[in-house]
């Protein structure tokens, strides 16, 4: 579980997140971190999750974003609440860092999943959009259908590929979830945050 000052970066999407307020310290309940993504840095793909809720604040740069299949651009101070269940996407248009602020609850499966994924990309084993290779995502995408599913393929898609490839891949040695993941991280100085950030790190809805 992560502790404030953890940091995880993905190579391939372009984004580094660094732990404010860690699983350790919540049970599982709040992951907060501060999420820097590099120009042209983007998620892996339009998702949603179907029991968890993020909230963005916008803290530095210009972010893009589609929710629920509508499109729009953050600027500093914006937020936005993404309920279990809504579609969405971001990516950075522009020629400047955006840093962006994220709270995740419940977090701890979506930790892992995270860490797995950026972990993958870390060892070259994903594409240029930072999706696993075709049997590493069947293992992935069937160990975390709880925590994030793709908006494409269409689901019945998936859910064939999936049961026909998954079981292929665990003979073959892949597996959803690596523990290896769970414990690689880079540490940074990162100081409590401000009281004006206190609301957004905060245990409560």
């Amino acid at each position: 579980m992560s502790v404030a000052g953890d940091v995880i970066e993905n190579p391939v999407t372009g984004e580094r997140a660094v732990v404010v307020i860690g699983t350790a310290e919540t049970n599982g309940e709040l992951l907060g971190v501060d999420l820097f993504v590099r120009p042209g840095g983007a998620v892996m793909g339009e998702h949603y999750h179907p029991a968890i809720e993020e909230r963005f604040t916008v803290v530095r740069g210009r972010l893009n974003y589609r929710l629920n299949g509508k499109a729009g651009v953050g600027s500093p101070g914006d937020t936005f609440v993404v309920p279990a269940g809504m579609t969405h996407q971001w990516w950075n248009a522009t020629a400047d860092e955006v840093q962006v602020r994220i709270e995740v609850r419940p977090a701890a499966r979506f930790e892992a999943c995270i860490l797995n994924a950026f972990g993958l990309a870390q060892d070259g084993k994903v594409n240029a959009q930072g999706m696993p290779h075709l049997l590493q995502l069947a293992v992935f995408a069937r160990e975390f259908d709880d925590v994030i599913r793709f908006t494409g393929p269409p689901r019945w898609v998936q859910r064939l590929l999936i049961g026909v490839l998954a079981p292929l891949a665990r003979l073959l040695g892949y597996r959803g979830n690596n523990p290896e993941y769970l414990t690689r991280r880079a540490t940074a100085a990162v100081p409590p945050p401000t009281p004006a950030q206190s609301g957004v790190w905060s245990l409560g809805g």
